[in-house]
């Protein structure tokens, strides 16, 4: 793979990361706040990067980490300024860029390889599987870091799974839907 090839990928990749964050804060978080008024969290339910991460992970392997590195920077940039560099979110950075293509590593490790073979279809709903363990493994690692309160873990989890299964079905019915125009 060329120089050219990489700087491509992790183009399109925290590229979007980047349009699945600033959906998620920008238009799906004003419609939470107004069907959950109460929620004292900050965490999406419906935390669609967390999908953008899964499957580039999946994807990629470890070409990955540098493809969303530029975009979880940003994304941190963006909401914490220079607060962006203190340890806790230099972690959380790590955490978000590492455990997924980790996470799919472990699992071919211990014999059952997800990553995408000429010789299998995807199967989706394993992708579903190791999205959870990503997210699992992610929400205790990051709210640690952050010292969040448990209720955080809670929904950090139930918006990287939501997140997850909303961006495969998008991206399962504009396929189906390019396909039909072929």
């Amino acid at each position: 793979m060329t120089t050219q090839d990489l700087a491509k990928e992790t183009a399109v990749v925290s590229l979007a990361y980047l349009v699945a964050f600033f959906a998620t804060f920008e238009i799906l978080m004003p419609v939470q706040t107004v069907f959950f008024p109460d929620f004292g969290s900050r965490a999406s339910l419906l935390f669609l990067p967390h999908g953008v991460r899964v499957l580039a992970a999946w994807l990629l392997g470890w070409r990955s980490l540098l493809a969303l590195l530029p975009g979880v920077v940003t994304v941190f940039v963006y909401v914490a300024g220079i607060g962006a560099f203190v340890p806790s979110r230099i972690a959380a950075i790590v955490i978000a860029v590492t455990v997924p293509a980790a996470v799919f590593h472990l699992l071919r490790l211990i014999g059952w390889d997800l990553f995408p073979a000429r010789h299998r279809r995807p199967c989706w709903p394993c992708i579903m599987v190791a999205g959870l363990v990503i997210s699992l493994v992610t929400s205790l690692l990051t709210n640690y870091a952050f010292g969040s309160a448990p209720e955080d873990y809670i929904a950090y989890l139930i918006g990287d799974v939501f997140g997850l299964f909303f961006l495969m079905l998008i991206l399962m019915l504009s396929f189906r839907h390019l396909r039909r125009d072929i």
